[in-house]
């Protein structure tokens, strides 16, 4: 039996409990974010790393930080439950956070917040279909609202944290992140009214577990190949674009130069302001009875993310410093990509999970994002040998071949998903 909704909607039409899970994973990913803003440059202006090792210790980082949930989405589903391993998570990457603002400590550090993320990440997402009656249409936009949080702390983050840490000190930014891990946990536990309540004690379900049909099994595991291809891209916004904001843009607006870290807020920005437009488009065509491709749409988002880094392989082509204009572009249509296919997979994920193995499946997602971020790190080290304008069509060709990978899929999908749903 599926808990009942709390009764009044506070954003876009949604439950109150949306609203809760959105606070809390916004200050969750403000703390990620702010600490990811300073990384690469931390480690090679301040750790003096080359950029090869620089790059693999972020992709392992990145990529660590999306393993450790797929066992933390089993604890928490076995043993602990979903509010204990958000709690549990929570205090354990606040913990590494603040570490990060003491040199001697910085691997211990990144091994620390990968731990607590692998409670917490899939934990939390898990609870969203739980605010829902079965059948409510409201949950397939209900992860698109939920990813503007996601982007609303990635944009604040860059500014923030991105700012301390340039201009007073790394440290300070690491500090700042920490911050905003302990008010997302003060949010979740403030808010535990609007929330579903525990449907069973840890480790004593009330229901039988359900399975996957091979049907299922296939087209996740095919999905989630297909995102592992677009990850090696989408991930080097952190890694090797941050690297070129720094050298291959013209920073300066007006007397000012803009703060390198300052460029990695655009991405969140255009997310909130994409976000409402696209939900009100994707809602119109399921009221004049379109049928909901979600592959489809995921691959359409793919190659859109293809013409983003066209885009910046033709500047670097050109030589010379670009304007910061262009990278403003470049963000514009990465994020329209963006918005098509990573909530809309964790979405898909979710809604094709078995009864009892939502935060698991969920977790299994972050599979995909896992093994993107390595192949991301392996990929950012040939940023040097390449030059700059080939190293964006190698991006460009890695996010052609997923959404490619993605059309190939969204055929079989259609009744698959349609199926799926109705359980």
């Amino acid at each position: 039996m599926s808990a009942a909704a709390p009764p009044a909607p506070t954003w876009f039409g949604q439950p109150r409990g949306l609203t809760v899970l959105f606070l809390t994973n916004m200050w969750e990913q403000f703390s990620y974010y702010g600490m990811r803003a300073l990384l690469v440059y931390y480690m090679t202006k301040q750790l003096m790393l080359g950029q090869a090792q620089a790059s693999l210790i972020y992709g392992a980082y990145t990529a660590c930080a999306y393993f450790t949930p797929i066992l933390g989405g089993v604890i928490a589903d076995r043993l602990l439950g979903k509010k204990r391993a958000i709690v549990l998570g929570g205090s354990i990457m606040a913990l590494g956070h603040f570490m990060m603002a003491f040199e001697p400590l910085f691997y211990v550090a990144l091994v620390t917040i990968a731990l607590g993320n692998g409670l917490f990440l899939p934990s939390l997402p898990s609870q969203i279909d739980d605010l829902y009656a079965p059948g409510d249409p409201r949950v397939g936009w209900a992860y698109n609202v939920y990813y503007v949080g996601v982007n609303i702390g990635g944009f604040l983050a860059p500014l923030l944290c991105g700012t301390l840490g340039e201009l007073y000190g790394w440290h300070y930014g690491f500090g700042a992140a920490g911050v905003g891990m302990v008010a997302g946990l003060g949010i979740y536990l403030g808010g535990q009214r609007y929330l579903p309540a525990a449907r069973a004690a840890p480790g004593r379900p009330i229901a039988p577990r359900g399975r996957f049909t091979r049907e299922v099994a296939l087209l996740l595991i095919a999905v989630a190949l297909c995102v592992t291809v677009f990850r090696a891209a989408y991930e080097q916004v952190g890694n090797t674009l941050a690297l070129w904001a720094d050298t291959g843009v013209d920073r300066r607006a007006g007397a000012a130069i803009v703060p390198m870290t300052w460029f990695q807020s655009l991405n969140p920005l255009f997310v909130m302001a994409m976000t409402p437009p696209l939900l009100a488009r994707w809602r119109r065509r399921a009221e004049r009875g379109g049928a909901e491709r979600p592959v489809r749409r995921m691959a359409v988002g793919a190659l859109i993310v293809a013409g983003a880094y066209l885009l910046l392989a033709a500047l670097a082509a050109r030589g010379g410093a670009s304007h910061w204009l262009w990278l403003a572009l470049f963000f514009a249509l990465l994020t329209l990509g963006e918005l098509h296919i990573l909530p809309t997979g964790l979405g898909l994920f979710a809604r094709l999970a078995p009864a009892g193995l939502r935060a698991t499946t969920v977790a299994a997602w972050y599979l995909a994002t896992f093994a993107g971020s390595l192949a991301a790190g392996l990929v950012g080290t040939a940023w040097t040998a390449l030059g700059h304008g080939a190293f964006f069509l190698l991006l460009a060709g890695l996010a052609t071949l997923a959404a490619a990978l993605l059309a190939a899929v969204d055929p079989a999908s259609v009744a698959v998903i349609r199926d799926g749903t109705k359980r």
